[in-house]
């Protein structure tokens, strides 16, 4: 169970859900897996597994799956560390905290753990990360599209959240990580993470909710 599993105890809904959103939150968690631990070699398997289409998304994880064809895992971990925790600190501070204020721990974090508890979501006992990091509010987003938490979550409610605590910094650490000195697979991470981003940023702007 990774630390980012470790926040979701709850049992999936039954309530359906359509196949777009099982889409969203398949992207919202693979996101998570990639970005919570440097990936195992199944995983990095199953990443140069995956075809895309010509939209930019699609475009984007086709780009990723061949970055992923030729990486060993031991380098995507050295990759790993190397941007996230490096000697004191890795080269980029994946935390809205950071994003939004510039410090660690601060207003954004607050609100989300608030937010968190209103939702039923809550830290597992073993996981010592901020709870703002951007692996967690990956993973939170999932969980709110397939109902991990209770029932799954309205277009309005998700987009509450998004707009809250992933709409205001994801696209511009995406965005870093793309550009980050270090990056190499996760450079393609970044950018279907970007593009996702602005898919999401979309749809919730045309969604009326």
């Amino acid at each position: 169970m990774t630390q980012h599993e470790a926040i979701m105890d709850q049992q999936t809904a039954t309530t359906a859900i359509d196949a777009e959103d099982r889409l969203r939150a398949d992207l919202y968690d693979f996101l998570a897996a990639l970005l919570a631990r440097p990936p195992a070699p199944d995983l990095l398997a199953r990443t140069a597994d995956l075809r895309g289409d010509d939209t930019a998304l699609g475009e984007a994880v086709s780009a990723l799956a061949r970055v992923a064809r030729v990486s060993k895992a031991s380098g995507v971990e050295r990759e790993f560390n190397a941007l996230f925790i490096g000697l004191g600190r890795g080269e980029l501070l994946p935390y809205a905290s950071y994003y939004l204020t510039g410090f660690l721990n601060e207003k954004p974090l607050a609100g989300l753990r608030r937010d968190m508890a209103a939702r039923g979501m809550q830290r597992g006992p073993n996981v010592y990360e901020p709870e703002d990091n951007i692996a967690s509010v990956m993973e939170m987003m999932a969980g709110l599209i397939l109902g991990r938490f209770g029932a799954p979550a309205s277009i309005a409610d998700q987009k509450a959240f998004f707009g809250k605590h992933i709409g205001p910094w994801a696209g511009h650490f995406f965005t870093d990580l793309e550009a980050a000195t270090h990056s190499v697979l996760y450079a393609s991470v970044g950018a279907v993470g970007r593009a996702f981003m602005e898919i999401e940023a979309q749809g919730f702007r045309m969604s009326g909710a």
